[in-house]
């Protein structure tokens, strides 16, 4: 199977947090640059944690930054650094700083305004009174207190002729805040305030209010009859992007000294306001926290093992993905934050 490296490119390798890149080809002296650094017992773990993560497949993917270093970047199962690939949820995670720009940008008015605001033409009706109370706090947090699209009712949502009125069709299971379920009608919901809100689509309102300036370039992904695009699933990224996201986060929402995302509102997306029922992990705003050997995680997951780790601790990120288009066995989300927690976590 093909593998792709990063390491080999040429550098100084005399800094021993950045071994792990520098092919051990280029120990000796090349165009003039001494590479005089012995391998080290860190080095060695890394190069460890690289091997494992090569035989845990269908991970296709690895990449380790701190402090704004690229420590690995590591390419498994044909996946390179320019191939992009279906992050699934991760998107919902992608979807969450926009809200908090729009509400800095005065086009929502807070995380507290009534769902019945945002909607008026559906909400209006008494046929979806049941989401009286419901406001844009419950739909990020997946407290919404309605019966949610995922698993599997997700089929025959997105099969309906319009994907809002689907979700909002949805019965009651509790009073909003008292219970949580994850659902991806909620972050298209989402999506499709914003785009509301913004005057323009949510492809063009993401890429001029956030990705654009992170150089990352989003295409089009799946829309729904409407023509809204579905907030929370499917868009394609390089792993390189992931990880300019994750450091975007890990510096409070800054990006080359510019405060993109507000520093208040990566606090508050990180917050705990739920624990899901069948992983024990906490849900913020589209994010998902939980302690691992003391050390609090924030992470961005998506179907099939995708993942954006970001440890503030450490001042890390780390980017897992898994090939969508190889058998996925059962088990493989724990098996990758078991491998996070044993073979990358020790080494930051």
């Amino acid at each position: 199977m093909e593998e792709t490296s990063r390491a080999g490119t040429l550098q100084r390798c005399d800094n021993p947090r950045l071994l792990a890149r520098c092919s051990p080809l280029l120990m000796g002296s090349v165009a003039g640059l001494i590479f005089t650094a012995p391998l080290d017992a860190q080095t060695s773990s890394w190069t460890h944690a690289i091997s494992e993560a090569r035989s845990l497949s269908p991970v296709s993917s690895v990449l380790v930054s701190q402090g704004g270093d690229i420590l690995v970047e590591e390419y498994f199962r044909g996946m390179t650094a320019d191939r992009r690939i279906n992050v699934k949820s991760i998107s919902k995670s992608l979807l969450s700083p926009l809200v908090g720009i729009a509400i800095r940008d005065g086009l929502l008015e807070g995380y507290r305004q009534p769902l019945a605001e945002l909607l008026p033409e559906y909400l209006n009706s008494t046929e979806y009174g049941h989401w009286d109370g419901v406001t844009l706090h419950h739909l990020l947090s997946m407290t919404t207190g309605i019966r949610g699209t995922s698993f599997s009712r997700y089929g025959v949502w997105v099969s309906s002729p319009d994907w809002v009125a689907g979700a909002l069709e949805q019965p009651t299971r509790c009073e909003p805040g008292s219970c949580w379920e994850y659902s991806t009608g909620n972050s298209h919901l989402v999506g499709v305030i914003l785009a509301r809100a913004s005057g323009t689509d949510l492809r063009q309102y993401a890429s001029t209010a956030l990705f654009d300036r992170l150089d990352i370039s989003l295409r089009a992904w799946d829309r729904d009859p409407q023509g809204n695009f579905l907030g929370g699933n499917n868009m394609a990224l390089k792993p390189r992007d992931l990880l300019t996201f994750g450091e975007l986060y890990v510096n409070e929402g800054r990006h080359h000294g510019e405060q993109l995302v507000p520093s208040v509102w990566i606090r508050r997306s990180w917050q705990e306001y739920a624990v899901s029922p069948w992983n024990g992990h906490s849900h913020g705003y589209f994010w998902w926290s939980r302690e691992i050997d003391n050390t609090r995680v924030h992470f961005a997951w998506g179907y099939g093992g995708q993942y954006v780790l970001v440890v503030p601790e450490k001042n890390a990120v780390v980017v897992i993905t898994s090939s969508l288009t190889q058998s996925t066995p059962r088990g493989h989300n724990r098996r990758v934050l078991e491998y996070f927690q044993s073979s990358i976590l020790p080494l930051l």
